[in-house]
């Protein structure tokens, strides 16, 4: 079985190294889906330090700073583990996106222009005559990017913000998920749904559509998201969850 590891890239060393570590090491993490079947939870820090281009030394108060945030845990003689949240937490996160981007999408109706509503379509038009996505990795991102692209024409910043925290767990779900049940040609007929409230302007539907949309990935994960299954195949895929998954 081949596992999903980091991302990285070699940081230039200069005098934020600090600094310039804590940001790629939490860049490269946010990009990697920790919820996939095949995804290696356990960091290796000799590994990273060789990717990276830099001595462990900063890495080490890269992790530190990290584990305070939740992102990941060192366990007595086991290692650095990356820290998926439990099946509950993950509902009780898609629970409050769906609020956060109906609400996006309701200021989007008042606040943005018709240029900029526009960049929705642009983004997942090409999918709409499709019957299933030919590249469902690549449809995935546009997935993924469409709703970030909500929040951000929301104009809220606060809001982003608070979506932000949630974002990595949030968009790890629904790249594991989209290829599931049919959710990604479900998907589409949802965004063009969404995109067609927008451009009229009706505030009320396309707030409910989203809210509808987002909720729809909180039952299908209710109902087959399976965590426990994921963490029997080895140490480095072994680390606890926080809280019983």
């Amino acid at each position: 079985m081949t596992l999903l590891k980091l991302k990285v890239t070699p940081i230039d060393q200069s005098a934020t190294l600090k600094e310039r570590t804590y940001k790629a090491l939490k860049a490269a993490i946010e990009q990697m889906n920790i919820y996939h079947k095949d995804a290696q939870l356990r960091l290796d820090e000799r590994e990273m330090s060789r990717q990276f281009g830099i001595s462990r030394t900063p890495l080490r108060e890269a992790l530190a700073r990290l584990e305070h945030e939740g992102l990941v845990r060192t366990y007595p003689r086991r290692g650095v583990f990356l820290l998926r949240k439990s099946k509950l937490e993950i509902l009780d996160m898609i629970t409050l996106w769906a609020a956060l981007e109906s609400m996006a999408a309701r200021l989007i109706t008042l606040e943005a222009s018709d240029a900029e509503i526009g960049t929705l379509r642009e983004l997942v038009g090409k999918y709409e005559d499709r019957e299933v996505p030919a590249n469902l990795d690549e449809y995935s991102d546009a997935n993924i990017e469409f709703h970030q692209r909500i929040l951000k024409l929301s104009k809220c910043k606060i809001l982003e913000d608070t979506a932000a925290e949630l974002f990595m767990h949030v968009r790890a779900i629904r790249a594991r998920t989209i290829g599931e049940d049919d959710r990604a040609v479900r998907s589409v007929v949802d965004h063009s749904h969404i995109i067609k409230a927008l451009e009229a302007r009706d505030t009320e539907r396309a707030e409910a559509l989203v809210r509808e949309h987002t909720l729809n990935l909180r039952a299908h994960v209710e109902r087959y998201l399976d965590l426990s299954m994921d963490d029997d195949d080895g140490d480095d895929n072994a680390a606890d969850t926080q809280g019983a998954a």
